[in-house]
């Protein structure tokens, strides 16, 4: 049997409710914590990217997010991907899916908090950005508890993506010629 799944949808604030099973969506506008609005700054689409010197070559707006991770300011994936092109790079997208779960509601500090988590668990993979897929508020036994997804992405100039290795010693040398 479906239960029932709420979804935080790439557009800002808003909720689809939908039927596992079946498919059937109803919109709620704005999310409420504590009887107010809330903006969330990490949410479905929010790309977060390592410091490295080609980033400087794609002229985005970031924000400081979490050590050497920067949140990227108001571009979609899409916009994103056409400029790394533009520049003669490539932008992987990495298949296994990024999970950590916590119980509650969503809010913005819970949602950082699972962020940290997440690139806690990819900090081994030497990639240089994650992309946020899916904030899923559920309920078990009326407990409710929200499980955030993600992927790992790679920017890097040829179109083979390099190994670790050659990420980590490509990071490296990034990090000593920042000084």
């Amino acid at each position: 049997m479906g239960g029932l799944v709420n979804v935080v949808t790439f557009e800002q604030l808003g909720f689809v409710s939908r039927v596992r099973m079946g498919l059937h969506a109803t919109f709620d506008r704005g999310i409420r914590y504590q009887g107010r609005a809330m903006a969330p700054t990490v949410q479905v689409g929010t790309i977060l990217m390592k410091e490295w010197p080609g980033i400087t070559q794609l002229a985005v707006e970031s924000e400081a997010c979490s050590g050497e991770w920067s949140l990227l300011k108001g571009m979609d994936v899409d916009t994103l991907d056409r400029k790394i092109h533009a520049a003669g790079w490539n932008f992987f997208f990495m298949a296994a899916e990024i999970k950590v779960m916590f119980f509650g509601s969503v809010g913005a500090a819970k949602i950082q908090n699972a962020l940290k988590r997440i690139l806690q668990k990819v900090k081994q993979q030497q990639f240089n950005a994650l992309e946020v897929t899916q904030i899923v508020t559920r309920r078990f036994l009326g407990i409710p508890y929200v499980t955030v997804s993600a992927h790992s992405r790679h920017m890097q100039q040829s179109c083979y993506l390099d190994s670790a290795v050659a990420r980590q010693t490509f990071q490296r040398n990034s990090e000593w010629a920042r000084g």
